[in-house]
């Protein structure tokens, strides 16, 4: 161990050098990558759409953040900016809980919705929030994204979903329940208008989001070893009194067996997304009308 003393901050900061994991360093200039086991500067992770740069591992990236990664800078037009989370229940120290999680994410529950454009194409995204409550998913969750794929369902526009989410919200109880299925009815009819869904597994996709909207994709992607399931592995292995393969519920076992399309790393998520609508020539309508307008002022 070695302390040094910031004189600014008037406090000691401790930096471990120990090679073990219990050890790694723990302050705000540094991570130990759970993926190569080094000592990454932070800032390094972060400029790297929060992938380590040595082993490629995803670490978790904000909302809004992966917004920006995905639509064309300035197109983003969000949806239900603001919708004030109910307590149906009356559950114990909900509110409280809502309270903090709002300061924490300056977001008003756990799912952003909007429409904007990828590489021109427009398009209807859902991004969840792991900041809040571990982006689980209560009635306002299911009622924004109900409304973001009704939305795109009027108006003939494809739809990418990013799930982040810890699974059904238990201080709604039922309520989030119900919202597996109004979000699985939603998408039945971007299905009978022939629209694409994009559904994007990231770390953790898990619980109730899994057993509705996030498996229903036309085209499922994840990224690198994201945990992908409905129960935790430590309750299957005590259910079924068996030990589970190695990686079990990883997004690369699951490509294996067949419950996913593609993995796709964060750099190449827009690039392969556009790849996909544009082989659905979405947008025909918008795209003769910019190509008329061009020839006129030409």
């Amino acid at each position: 161990m070695i302390k040094k003393f910031l004189s600014s901050k008037k406090k000691y900061i401790t930096v471990s050098f120990d090679n073990k994991k219990e050890n790694s360093v723990n302050d705000k200039f540094w991570i130990y990558c759970k993926g190569c086991e080094e000592r990454i500067f932070k800032k390094e992770i972060e400029d790297n759409l929060s992938v380590c740069p040595k082993c490629s591992t995803h670490y978790k990236l904000e909302a809004r953040s992966r917004i920006s990664l995905l639509i064309d800078r300035g197109s983003f037009v969000e949806f239900n900016s603001y919708v004030d989370t109910q307590d149906p229940l009356t559950f114990p120290n909900y509110i409280d809980k809502l309270d903090v999680a709002k300061n924490k994410s300056k977001e008003c529950d756990a799912v952003i919705t909007g429409y904007g454009r990828m590489y021109g194409i427009k398009t209807v995204i859902c991004v969840m929030n792991p900041d809040f409550m571990m982006g689980s998913m209560g009635s306002i969750v299911g009622d924004k994204i109900t409304y973001a794929i009704e939305y795109a369902a009027d108006n003939n526009l494809p739809i990418i979903i990013c799930s982040a989410s810890g699974g059904a919200r238990m201080q709604e109880g039922m309520v989030s329940l119900i919202q597996m299925a109004k979000t699985s009815q939603a998408l039945a009819k971007l299905e009978k208008k022939s629209l694409p869904y994009i559904s994007l597994l990231t770390d953790p996709t898990t619980g109730g989001v899994t057993a509705s909207f996030a498996m229903l994709g036309d085209i499922i992607l994840a990224e690198p070893n994201a945990l992908i399931g409905f129960a935790g592995p430590r309750v299957i292995e005590q259910t079924i009194n068996q030990k589970l393969p190695d990686g079990f519920q990883s997004s690369e076992y699951l490509l294996e067996t067949g419950f996913i399309d593609k993995i796709v790393s964060r750099s190449h998520l827009k690039s392969s997304i556009h790849e996909i609508l544009s082989m659905h020539n979405l947008n025909h309508n918008s795209n003769i009308a910019i190509r008329k307008k061009e020839v006129n002022n030409a």
